[in-house]
């Protein structure tokens, strides 16, 4: 394993720390956060519910040991990432106990201003009463505000044989989905998740659900599909390297062990940076513009991580014998690197709206001979 740093790329452009105001999210506000569930947040949000012990909140953390003595939520909890992270929403974890549908409560506030509304359900419980509350939750919720992607996470599936995993799966999308024929809410959608947070699959998980928020992201496929393709690269993940989150990726089918790789590869870089990478006095970044890795395995295969912004990592999986070619790969992932900086385009001054089209920069491809030729 070789972990190297380079030198910044000529004509850097401004970090893109995270979605620009006028993407249709409101006003960024101020960094306290009222612990009233009635405030008025412009962020979107992604709301947690389910009955008690499910799981909540041990899926907020996604790390095993920080989960061990964790208490039972008792309030609405309030969790704004937008200050460490390159998406920019709020997470809201909802007591088990609570029910949010009392008077006292404002329900349609809470719903109007959701992006992603996760219901999770315990699959080692009986899972009969949660069900009941899932199909409460999403019929209310779709009525107030039909625009939520409304998600269900099947936790703690890592006691489950892979059989029983399956068989809970089916048994549990066929019943939600039968109680929403019956209350004839067949346009309401559920997306189902097996997860837990012994694996990567609740980071796989709500990758996808943080996928659906971010109005960019058939651009930014495009754009992966486009750089994988003329740099001869396998699978491309875009992550945001606080969460290991990927906001997107190219359009080849995600192996969940090459998800695993790249995740395991951020947490390598950002360790060895943290012992190497600061100055003599601790102060500087263990992830700043000068970060790179390249990690070579025994199965010819490469890994290659490059900083795109302030929050944001490519890593690429290819071959070593594509690799060889790393001078074409590193000029096209600057005119990827420039493409993504213009989708964002944070504090830089545009006209330009959101639904217009960004202009794809050039970028070079090889002919089967070797020849460097270019492509738009």
């Amino acid at each position: 394993m070789s972990i190297q740093y380079e030198t910044p790329l000529p004509d850097s452009y401004g970090v893109a720390d995270s979605f620009p105001k006028d993407f249709g999210y409101g006003e960024e506000e101020g960094d306290s956060i009222d612990d009233s569930p009635s405030s008025s947040d412009s962020k979107p949000r992604i709301l947690l519910m389910g009955l008690r012990r499910s799981g909540k909140s041990s899926i907020q953390k996604m790390s095993p040991n920080e989960t061990l003595f964790l208490e039972s939520t008792n309030k609405i909890y309030k969790d704004d990432i937008s200050s460490s992270s390159f998406v920019n929403f709020q997470i809201w974890d909802f007591p088990g106990q609570v029910d949010f549908f009392d008077p006292t409560f404002d329900y349609k506030m809470i719903f109007r201003g959701t992006g992603a509304l996760i219901f999770v359900i315990d699959a080692q419980d009986d899972y009969v009463e949660a069900l009941s509350r899932l199909h409460l939750t999403v019929s209310r919720a779709y009525r107030v505000n039909p625009e939520i992607n409304f998600e269900v996470f099947i936790h703690k599936v890592d006691g489950l044989s892979d059989d029983h995993k399956i068989e809970t799966q089916r048994d549990i999308h066929q019943r939600a989905n039968d109680d929403l024929a019956d209350a004839s809410l067949e346009k309401l959608h559920l997306s189902f998740y097996l997860t837990s947070i012994y694996d990567h699959s609740i980071f796989e998980a709500f990758s996808k659900v943080v996928q659906k928020l971010i109005p960019q992201l058939p651009t930014l496929e495009n754009l992966l599909n486009i750089f994988i393709s003329n740099s001869g690269i396998e699978k491309a993940f875009l992550f945001d390297v606080v969460s290991k989150i990927y906001i997107a990726t190219d359009s080849s089918p995600v192996d969940m062990q090459s998800y695993e790789l790249c995740c395991d590869m951020i947490d390598v870089v950002i360790d060895v940076s943290c012992i190497y990478g600061l100055k003599e006095d601790g102060s500087g970044s263990a992830y700043d513009k000068e970060s790179m890795a390249i990690i070579k395995l025994n199965n010819t295969t490469v890994l290659y991580l490059k900083e795109v912004t302030k929050f944001l990592a490519l890593v690429c999986i290819l071959r070593e014998e594509s690799f060889e070619r790393k001078g074409l790969i590193d000029y096209n992932f600057h005119c990827f690197r420039k493409a993504i900086h213009e989708v964002f385009e944070v504090g830089v001054p545009s006209s330009r709206t959101c639904n217009q089209p960004v202009n794809t920069p050039l970028i070079k491809t090889v002919a089967l001979n070797g020849t460097p030729r270019s492509t738009v």
